[in-house]
């Protein structure tokens, strides 16, 4: 075989051809195998028995035919006994797309060589076989094949689970696989920045569980991240001097890690880590698909809490409409009692009856607490008649807190922190101050023991980004708020109350101890105020509210002070009255006539118009707004005014939307009064109303 091989010798002497040729056999790093005419294998070289897990002596004993997949074994027996009758030599990396079959069964993807020995006088056909899986750019194109693949099932579960938990359950599994590492966790940073809790995770160390929290400090590894704000390798966790590696990863096995932050809208939601029980290079393909996992997690999980939010905002205004609705209703009874109590107050017969005046004023102090009851309802379901006007922070907070001192548990104790430079903001002060004293009443009845009550405004030049699509003034992006944080250091709220808090008729209080309709009244506050909250609890710790309202523009002009006379009733003052509910009209007719005043009542819109089409002739027209199917009280305004513009125009509502409508789109003289009202009420709306240029 030499000397049909070699036509001349340039070996030194003493040295055997055949054994530099069987040298170089063995030591030929591709794969080799000698096969016969029939497809026998009669030599093979380690580097064949290396790639295919056979042992050299079992590739000898083989056909070739056993080495190919059982898919293509007929074809490839075909082509075998087609070559042996015109062999041809065949270069590598033709392009064909190859598969070796295995001892275990496995396949692996190669390039082969075929170079036939017959024209040298030999019966046989070297297979030179070279795994494509060994060529580095192979080997990345192939690795960055896998990250890809698993990035698409990541995002086919991301599209198809609508629960994060689902995402948080899977995402490290394949983090791990992916990167063919050992552990992986996800953890998300808390709302009160001061810590991460652990949202799923697999090869978990001893001492780490899903729910664990992990301070958020730069000794720990996530917290490390945190303030990075970029990608962390770890060479060797027992040489790392940056951070303080937990006991348990060293005692775990744990060598080295790869940690990137979760980020969405440029906000650090988390942090997703992986660790190796062997030393490991993380080059940037690994970075890169570690970030697109996080990114990918991130957006997910950001989608989750959006809908959350949108579903609960959807749920606070289903139930506000109900409410309003319900209200509406009830100020027209409340309508009707209050009025029949006070003229029930004022007949002769009650007057000197003191038990008959004690039930009547019990009467009328019930009727007022409903009549609070349903202005809390209108202030959840945002459809109070609110009066904003520039507000003193400060010296809101400093009253508040020295009434909250004399009233309140003296073991609580209570600080105000204002910032030297506050601005007013816009707000109705009434109502800023009501929503102010029921969260201080809600912290109260959270530290029974006592505790500190802070409050601290501050300005923000805008709102928290997570907090700017909840405005409704969209129409000024760029102004400014003054942050209100009332801080407690009670007891705190689990998740699943937290979530509730805004809730109307939700409360955690003993039965008869409350409404539930505290916090879900400031909620409505806020929200028609232009402005934002967020509520921020931890058990044990306590809990932070924050109400971010509106600075006052400079041109914010203050409300129109009362003038110092008192003006009266013209004698003899002509009403058209308009009121579709029957016992509000009865009502409403006595007090005007008490008032002295020359009443026509009507039922509808279209009543009203054919009583102005007559000789008739009125100073005012009062009518409510909603009038049953016909005409609303606000186009019976307009045709009236087109006929008679002298005529002053006074609207009433049990229903404050339709107030807050009416205000909106009605003319400036025309003017608004909430039901229920009182008579002396319904006198100084009269008043202002005829008496307005």
């Amino acid at each position: 075989m030499t000397s049909a091989l070699l036509q001349t010798s340039n070996l030194p002497f003493g040295i055997d051809e055949h054994t530099v040729f069987r040298s170089l056999f063995v030591a030929y790093p591709d794969a080799l195998l000698l096969v016969d005419q029939v497809g026998s294998i009669v030599l093979a070289n380690p580097s064949a028995a290396h790639l295919l897990g056979y042992s050299v002596e079992e590739l000898a004993s083989l056909n070739v035919d056993t080495l190919v997949p059982d898919s293509i074994r007929p074809r490839h027996a075909s082509y075998r006994e087609a070559y042996g009758q015109a062999p041809r030599a065949r270069p590598m990396g033709t392009q064909m797309e190859l598969v070796a079959k295995c001892k275990d069964g496995s396949e692996v993807i190669v390039e082969i060589a075929l170079s036939p020995l017959q024209d040298h006088g030999l019966p046989f056909v070297v297979v030179a076989v070279r795994g494509i899986g060994a060529y580095p750019r192979v080997k990345q194109a192939l690795r960055r094949a896998r990250y890809s693949e698993h990035l698409a099932q990541l995002g086919r579960l991301a599209v198809d689970a609508r629960d994060p938990q689902v995402l948080l359950d899977h995402l490290p599994a394949m983090a791990v696989e992916a990167l063919q590492v050992d552990a992986g966790t996800v953890f998300v940073l808390e709302r009160n920045l001061l810590e991460f809790r652990i949202a799923g995770g697999v090869g978990l160390v001893d001492g780490e569980a899903v729910g664990q929290r992990v301070p958020n400090v730069a000794e720990t590894p996530p917290g490390f991240v945190f303030l990075q704000a970029c990608p962390v390798t770890v060479e060797d966790y027992r040489s790392e001097t940056r951070f303080g590696v937990p006991h348990a990863y060293l005692d775990g096995g744990l060598i080295s890690a790869l940690a990137v932050p979760l980020v969405e809208r440029g906000r650090m939601i988390g942090v997703l880590s992986v660790g190796a029980r062997c030393q490991r290079h993380f080059g940037e393909d690994e970075v890169g698909f570690l970030e697109s996992l996080a990114n990918l997690l991130a957006t997910s999980l950001q989608r989750a809490l959006t809908e959350e939010a949108l579903n609960h905002a959807q749920r606070l205004e289903s139930v506000g409409q109900l409410t309003g609705g319900i209200a509406h209703d009830f100020n027209n009874l409340l309508t009707v009692i209050l009025g029949n109590l006070q003229v029930l107050e004022e007949l002769p017969t009650l007057t000197h009856d003191s038990y008959g005046q004690q039930l009547v004023a019990a009467a009328t102090r019930a009727s007022k607490r409903g009549a609070e009851l349903t202005g809390k309802l209108l202030a959840f379901s945002r459809r109070q008649v609110l009066q904003p006007r520039p507000v003193d922070v400060g010296e809101l907070l400093h009253a508040l807190s020295d009434m909250l001192r004399r009233t309140l548990d003296q073991r609580i104790r209570i600080h105000v922190s204002i910032n030297v430079v506050c601005p007013p903001v816009l707000a109705d002060p009434s109502q800023l101050e009501s929503a102010l004293l029921n969260i201080a009443i809600n912290a109260r009845d959270a530290m029974p023991k006592g505790g500190a009550l802070r409050f601290r405004a501050e300005v923000r030049s805008a709102l928290p980004v997570e907090l700017r699509n909840e405005v409704d003034d969209l129409g000024t992006p760029n102004r400014s708020f003054v942050a209100i944080s009332i801080f407690d250091t009670g007891s705190g709220m689990p998740n699943e109350v937290k979530e509730r808090a805004f809730e109307p008729f939700f409360t955690t209080k003993e039965a008869g101890r409350g409404t539930g309709l505290g916090l879900s009244t400031v909620y409505g506050f806020v929200k028609q105020s232009k402005g934002a909250l967020t509520i921020d609890s931890t058990m044990g710790v306590g809990t932070v509210v924050t109400l971010y309202l509106p600075v006052a523009q400079s041109d914010t002009s203050a409300s129109v002070s009362e003038s110092g006379t008192r003006q009266v009733l013209p004698d003899g003052l002509r009403v058209l009255l308009v009121e579709d509910d029957s016992e509000v009209r009865s009502v409403v007719r006595i007090f005007l006539e008490a008032m002295g005043c020359k009443v026509a009542a009507e039922t509808s819109g279209e009543q009203a118009l054919l009583a102005l089409d007559a000789d008739s002739v009125f100073d005012l027209l009062l009518t409510d707004i909603a009038l049953g199917a016909g005409l609303r009280g606000t186009q019976l305004a307009t045709q009236a005014q087109l006929r008679f513009p002298q005529m002053a125009v006074l609207l009433m509502s049990g229903f404050s939307s339709e107030l807050l409508d009416a205000d909106r789109s009605s003319p400036p003289h025309w003017h608004l009064l909430r039901k229920p009202f009182t008579r002396d009420e319904l006198l100084q709306a009269i008043i202002r109303v005829v008496n307005s240029p």
